[in-house]
C-alpha cells in the first residue's frame, strides 16, 4: 500500500502549483500532490550518490523499459527503432510543428484543448484550426464533427493535426474505431498527425486507451506519438519524454529537429527516473488510479447533491474534472476569479482551452482525500454566493 492520504506542504518549494497565498488551494495545474513512487526516490537517490554528472545518452535499457511498460500496461509493441528521447512532450510539438511544417500553415486541434497546444502553433508562425468537439447538452458528452474535421484536413494549408488521448480537459478516451478514422482522413489529405499521449496511463474506469503506434501498419506512416512519465508518476520537473515514429523518413525529420533544437540531452535523473518508474513502479499507478477513481466520485456526488446549477461531464481518464457551468455565466473566467477571491480555490478557467470553453471549469483532482473536500466545500461557497448576486 502507497501513501495517498498525506497532506504535505509544497508552499515555498519553487512550486508553480503552490505559489498562492496563504489562504488559497490551488487546484489547477497538471501535477499531482502526492510524493512520487518510493521506487523511483531510492533510483534517483542512488544516482545522486555516485556522484559524477558528466553528458549522457539512453541506450537499450531506457527504451526496453518504455517498449515493456506499454506491452505490459497496454498491449501495445514498440520498435526500439521507433523511439527517441525527448526532453518533454511540448517542446517535442513545438519542434516537430517547426520541423515538420511551414510558416504560415494550419494546425489543426481540438478544442477544447490543452491550451499550451496554442503556444505552440502560433508562437511558431503557424496558425490554429480548429474542428471544435460537439458538446451534448443533454448527455453532457462531447464528440467529434467528423464531416467538419474532413473538411477542414481537406484545407491546402492544413498540414498537421495535434491530437489529445486521452483528451485534456474533457477526460475522454477516443475509441479504437475513433483514431483509425482520424488516421485515414489524415492519410487522405497528406496530414502529419502528432498524438499527444501524456495521460495514456491514467485511465481510472472503462476501456483503456490504445496508442496510436499500435494502430494498423499502413496507419503509422504519417504519425508521431509523445509520452512521458510526467503525469502518470508525478514527475514534471524530470523533464523527459519519449518520441515514437514508425516511419523512418518522419522519425529522421522529426529526430532532426529534436536535436537542432537541443532537445536530446537528459539530465542528471532522467534516465534512472524513467528506468525505475516503468520497471518498479507499476503497483504504485494502479494504486493511484484507484485514487483518482474515488477522488473522481466524490467529486460526482457532492456536485450532484450539494451544488445547483453545475454538471460534472462524465469522464474516464486523467484526474482533470471539467465542469459545465453554463447555468450561471458564459464567462467562466470571472466565475473562476470570483471563486478565487471569495473562497481562495483556484481553478483553471475553461476559455484557455478554446471551443465552448467559457462554459466550463477545469478541477484537478490529484490530491489527497480531505484537500479535495476542502476544494468542493470552497467550490460550493463560492457558487451559492456567485449565484446570489448574479
Amino acid at each position: 500500500m502507497y501513501d495517498f492520504t498525506s497532506m504535505i506542504s509544497r508552499r515555498n518549494t519553487d512550486s508553480v502549483k503552490w505559489d498562492v497565498k496563504p489562504n488559497e488551494l490551488p487546484m489547477w495545474v497538471a501535477d499531482m500532490d502526492f510524493k512520487a513512487a518510493p521506487e523511483i526516490l531510492e533510483a534517483m537517490r542512488q544516482k545522486v550518490d555516485f556522484g559524477i554528472f558528466g553528458y549522457e545518452e539512453p541506450h537499450d535499457d531506457y527504451f526496453e523499459a518504455v517498449a515493456k511498460w506499454y506491452q505490459r500496461e497496454h498491449h501495445a509493441n514498440i520498435e526500439k527503432d521507433w523511439m527517441f528521447f525527448s526532453t518533454g512532450v511540448v517542446p517535442t510539438i513545438s519542434s516537430a510543428v517547426r520541423r515538420v511544417t511551414n510558416v504560415g500553415d494550419n494546425v489543426l486541434v481540438q478544442a477544447p484543448v490543452y491550451n499550451i497546444f496554442y503556444n505552440s502553433i502560433v508562437n511558431n508562425g503557424r496558425h490554429v484550426l480548429s474542428s471544435d468537439l460537439v458538446y451534448d447538452v443533454k448527455t453532457h458528452q462531447y464528440h467529434i464533427d467528423w464531416q467538419d474535421l474532413d473538411a477542414k484536413l481537406a484545407e491546402p494549408l492544413t498540414t498537421m493535426m495535434i491530437l489529445c488521448n486521452p483528451h485534456n480537459p474533457i477526460g475522454k478516451v477516443w475509441t479504437k474505431e475513433d483514431l483509425m478514422k482520424i488516421n485515414r482522413l489524415c492519410l487522405k489529405h497528406s496530414v502529419t498527425l502528432l498524438a499527444d499521449e501524456i495521460h495514456g496511463d491514467l485511465v481510472f474506469k472503462g476501456a483503456d486507451y490504445t496508442p496510436m503506434f499500435s494502430l494498423p501498419e499502413e496507419l503509422l506512416q504519417n504519425v508521431i506519438v509523445a509520452v512521458s512519465p510526467s503525469k502518470t508518476f508525478n514527475l514534471a520537473a524530470l523533464h523527459a519524454a519519449t518520441v515514437i515514429v514508425p516511419n523512418e523518413a518522419l522519425r529522421s525529420k522529426v529526430n532532426r529537429g529534436i536535436n537542432t533544437d537541443e532537445l536530446g540531452e537528459p539530465n542528471l535523473l532522467a534516465i534512472p527516473g524513467t528506468i525505475a518508474a516503468y520497471t518498479r513502479a507499476g503497483q504504485w499507478v494502479h494504486e493511484l488510479r484507484g485514487q483518482i477513481r474515488a477522488n473522481y466520485e466524490t467529486v460526482v456526488k457532492f456536485c450532484q447533491e450539494s451544488i445547483a446549477g453545475i454538471t460534472v461531464v462524465p469522464s474516464t481518464a486523467t484526474y482533470l474534472v471539467w465542469i459545465d457551468v453554463r447555468q450561471l455565466t458564459d464567462d467562466s473566467a470571472k466565475l473562476a476569479t470570483f471563486i478565487r477571491a471569495k473562497t481562495g480555490l483556484y481553478l483553471s478557467a475553461g476559455n484557455v482551452y478554446g471551443g465552448d470553453g467559457n462554459h466550463f471549469l477545469r478541477l484537478n483532482i490529484a490530491s489527497p482525500k480531505a484537500m479535495v473536500e476542502d476544494g468542493l466545500n470552497r467550490l460550493q461557497q463560492g457558487i451559492k454566493e456567485f449565484s446570489a448576486i448574479n
